[in-house]
This record gives C-alpha cells, structure tokens and sequence, in this order.
C-alpha cells in the first residue's frame, strides 16, 4: 500500500515512461512507487525535508531537492539547514553525490528532458 504516514506530499512527478511517479514529502523521503499496482518500490531518506524529486530520463539516478522548513531559514546557516540537491541511485537507494551552494530550501527540481542536466 503506498502513503507516506500522516506528511503531506509536496511534490509528485511522473517518470519519462510513465510507468513510475517519484513522491517527496516531509517525512525527510521520497518514494518510487508503481504507477499499476500503487506499491511502493523504493524509499529514499534524507534526513531533512524533501519539497521536490524527479526522475532521470538517461539513467538509473533521483534527484531530490528541499532542506530546513522555511520559517526557520533565517537563523540558520545554509550548511546547517541542509538546502542542497542530492542524488541517489535509482535502484539501490543510496546517495551518491549532492551540489552545495543553495542560501535556502530547494522547492522544485527537474532533469532536463534529454538527462543530461538538471
């Protein structure tokens, strides 16, 4: 069964081929689940708020973006607060890479329709 506890989903995008949707949530998750059959495939933790995920169309990658709730942005550091965009792989979960420098949280992320840029 697929639901993200009692979070409110804030983002939801629908892979390339249409067989997937990518959630992001405040539990500090995102999840890939079956567009068929609802079941949730993978759940990737983060350890803060996610607003926004997407899916590659080129490989095997999620990209997921958001950082410290917003009200609390101005008294907290932007390492701190966690606003960066991260990459996990796709079928194994796990993170691979991130890109520092956002000053607050990431509200929408997106690759490019071609994959090779987000």
């Amino acid at each position: 069964r697929f639901y993200h506890k009692i979070y409110a989903i804030q983002d939801m995008q629908v892979s390339p081929d249409g067989s997937y949707v990518i959630t992001a949530s405040l539990d500090k998750t995102a999840k890939l689940v079956d567009i068929a059959s609802l079941q949730t495939l993978k759940t990737y933790k983060t350890g803060r708020f996610v607003q926004s995920a997407a899916i590659s169309p080129l490989y095997d990658h999620v990209l997921l973006g958001g950082g410290q709730d917003a009200s609390q942005v101005t008294t907290t550091s932007a390492k701190a607060g966690g606003f960066e965009a991260r990459f996990y792989h796709k079928i194994y979960a796990e993170e691979f890479g991130n890109v520092r420098g956002h000053f607050g949280p990431i509200n929408t992320v997106a690759f490019a329709p071609d994959g090779r840029s987000f």
